[in-house]
């Protein structure tokens, strides 16, 4: 008798493996299904059916009548179904409506805030961090003035995806400029 309930366990546990790795199953699972009909749902509370049912007869004394093993196991089955099934429906939900956000291009980087990494020499490039969408990101950089590091800057304009031109937003941008060697400071 255990093994039946084994056997039940055993396929809601297929079914469960196959909707999350291979998503709805053609009839079976309409992409609409929600609630307690959605395949997430009858797979958990079949596999709780059967593993339960199975622990269940598995320590019921073997005196009982067969009739009342069944029962006996299959409300055991369905007690421990009921709360996997819901817990199935809502981990099925939260993965499902799990915001998103859009993947970001270089056009994002516009308008983007960070500070010079490396010294950005004029012409040519250095290193600055930028904080884009939570993360800190290093770009090269570009800018009309040289810019020291630790200098806060402001992106005006995208070059491509890896490089970006830069402003400072440091109050006195002239301040940041060193001294040319040999000169007056």
């Amino acid at each position: 008798m255990a093994a039946v309930f084994l056997l039940v366990g055993a396929i809601g546990l297929v079914v469960l493996l196959i909707s999350l790795f291979a998503g709805e199953l053609g009839e079976f699972g309409h992409p609409d299904a929600d609630g307690p009909f959605s395949v997430p749902a009858i797979a958990a509370l079949l596999g709780g059916v059967g593993f339960g049912g199975a622990a269940a007869t598995s320590v019921l004394p073997e005196a009982l009548p067969d009739a009342v093993t069944v029962l006996l196991a299959l409300a055991v089955g369905v007690a421990v179904a009921v709360p996997l099934a819901w817990g199935a429906l809502r981990l099925s939900r939260a993965l499902r409506d799990m915001p998103t956000q859009e993947t970001l291009t270089r056009h994002h980087l516009i308008g983007a805030q960070g500070v010079v990494v490396s010294a950005v020499p004029s012409p040519g490039f250095g290193e600055v961090r930028l904080s884009l969408a939570g993360q800190q990101l290093k770009f090269a950089a570009r800018s009309d003035l040289p810019l020291l590091p630790g200098t806060p800057v402001y992106v005006v304009e995208a070059l491509s995806e890896t490089a970006v031109q830069v402003v400072s937003t440091a109050p006195d941008p002239m301040l940041l400029i060193p001294p040319e060697p040999g000169g007056n400071p």
